[in-house]
């Protein structure tokens, strides 16, 4: 066809060949060779190489109309179905343009030299419009769900943010339930996220910047923190980690979290994600650094500490007393879904006299005509109990809840009929269960993987076994680190500021520096002297 495009004085990507064909239908790469040109001051050329590009997409329009009546100025509006708003199209653009601008102004003023001046300036009615002339941008544009116009006679599109697709209301978190407190949690869309945030800190300094990521989904990412408070050299760490990834699509904040943890091998978590809003605002205003995906509900924020697997949003909700209590009864529930099942297997291989002799006879009376070792017997319920665990979970909510109650009943009372397990091991695995729900979701993960190798610990070696993995464990938890901060402080090292928001809460007017290694660059919070107390007199 002849058509010719002016060269992008810049350097090339790797990967983008020299040579740039014209639209004639056989092109092998629509990025490549969208980054590598300029728009042409001729809106068919510049159509015609769009529809080379989104050939065999239905849902790319493409709509040209003339502007202000004036037959010699051609205009041509391309969007994507679906993820545009259909009204502001028609109102804000076409009728603006098309009728209403002619009326507005003497059309003997406007020509193909100062056209897009006027349509710019005087012509839509769009809040938000870019300028570009790289076909690059008008791509991802498009596929963004912006609207471009195209202008004849000049080789700037004018980028048109109104962006409007179908999303899923603002509802309550369904997996951090709390009594007390907001009810919201994150969606799919990234700026209904990013308004959520900045409804609750309505400062300046709350910085939110956003990048893309995958080569081919070209996700948007949001990174936000507060300047003043979060320690730059976080941020650059944040950023360089983030800079670094070169993958095809990021479809979840999973696939950045596996990219940026510390250390990748380990099961457990150097990185948190939440759903709820108020969670995110306060690790925020701790110094900490939030990640926030399009197309996901759930958010990353870093630095993260173990002792946070026990810490709820209600628990800075409810009177100090309270979580203090609570949480001592989180670290409890820990330690029982961590080694109730191989306490019970060693205890009964290995040190039976360890119990009073009552009940040792009624578990050994229920074990009589059990063919199994008791190692084996709990590790076929533990796996029983994982697997209706996540028969639960994927089945839909209403048959899922009511599978796994009938399962557990069945499969426990059959079992225990049957002779293949006592009914000690049930009780001992129903408590374990329990106890994991009791910790943050993200921590109850690795404590169900090392729930196995410490039973096959306490099955050969006892006691003796036990402890020595969770030695190991203890050793693990001391080297890990997330992005340079220790993963068991304020406990390894001990910082004894911090102590105060660890195993128990202090009340809040007692609260008054944030933590040592994470916002030290700002440390205190609130000023001193806030602890209330009655007047010293009474009035009159």
């Amino acid at each position: 066809m002849g058509i010719y495009f002016r060269k992008r004085k810049r350097p090339r990507p790797i990967g983008v060949s020299e040579k740039t064909s014209p639209p004639d239908g056989n092109h092998n790469s629509a990025d490549n060779t969208s980054e590598s040109l300029l728009l042409s001051t001729d809106i068919e050329e510049n159509l015609q190489y769009l529809q080379a590009i989104f050939e065999n997409c239905s849902d790319v329009v493409y709509r040209e109309f003339l502007l202000a009546q004036q037959e010699q100025i051609k205009l041509a509006l391309i969007y994507t179905d679906g993820l545009t708003d259909k009204s502001q199209v028609s109102e804000q653009i076409m009728r603006a343009l098309a009728l209403e601008m002619s009326m507005a102004t003497d059309s003997t003023e406007i020509t193909r030299a100062n056209a897009l001046h006027y349509v710019k300036m005087r012509g839509l009615c769009i809040h938000q419009i870019q300028e570009s002339q790289r076909l690059e941008d008008v791509v991802d544009a498009v596929l963004s769900g912006d609207t471009v116009l195209l202008v004849d006679g000049h080789a700037t599109a004018l980028i048109n943010g109104n962006r409007g697709w179908e999303s899923r209301s603002i509802e309550d978190s369904k997996t951090e339930i709390v009594v007390r407190g907001p009810r919201e949690s994150f969606v799919e869309t990234l700026r209904t996220n990013t308004s959520m945030l900045r409804r609750k800190i309505k400062n300046p300094n709350l910085k939110i910047e956003t990048l893309q990521l995958g080569q081919v989904t070209k996700t948007d990412i949001a990174v936000a923190y507060i300047k003043g408070i979060v320690n730059e050299g976080l941020v650059s760490e944040v950023k360089k980690r983030l800079g670094r990834i070169n993958i095809d699509g990021v479809l979840e904040s999973g696939y950045i979290e596996e990219l940026i943890k510390d250390n990748p091998m380990s099961v457990f978590p150097t990185i948190s994600h939440t759903d709820r809003p108020d969670r995110v605002a306060a690790n925020l205003l701790e110094g900490r650094v939030a990640i926030l995906v399009d197309g996901t509900p759930v958010a990353l924020t870093a630095p993260y500490l173990f002792i946070e697997a026990i810490q709820t949003p209600e628990d800075y909700y409810e009177q100090s007393f309270f979580a203090s209590g609570v949480r001592v009864l989180r670290i409890a529930s820990l330690f029982l879904a961590l080694t109730l099942p191989s306490l019970y297997v060693a205890i009964i291989s290995f040190h039976q006299e360890m119990l009073p002799t009552p009940l040792l006879l009624s578990i050994a009376a229920q074990r009589e005509a059990v063919p199994f070792p008791v190692f084996v017997e709990a590790f076929i319920m533990e796996v029983a109990f994982e697997i209706i665990r996540e028969t639960g979970i994927r089945l839909p909510r209403p048959v899922g809840q009511a599978v796994s109650i009938v399962a557990a009943l069945i499969i426990g009372e059959a079992a225990v009929q049957a002779g293949l397990v006592a009914g000690a091991t049930i009780i001992v695995v129903a408590l374990t269960a329990m106890a994991s729900f009791t910790v943050y979701y993200s921590g109850s993960i690795a404590l169900r993987l090392l729930r196995f190798p410490l039973m096959f610990l306490a099955a050969f070696l006892g006691l003796f076994g036990l402890i020595s993995g969770l030695i190991i464990m203890v050793v693990h938890l001391a080297s890990l680190r997330s992005f340079g901060v220790p993963y068991l402080a304020p406990v390894a090292p001990i910082i004894t500021e911090d102590l105060k928001d660890s195993a128990v809460r202090a009340p809040w007017w007692a609260m008054d520096k944030r933590p040592h290694l994470i916002g030290q660059n700002n440390p205190r919070r609130e000023a001193p002297g806030l602890k209330p107390h009655p007047p010293r007199e009474r009035k009159r």
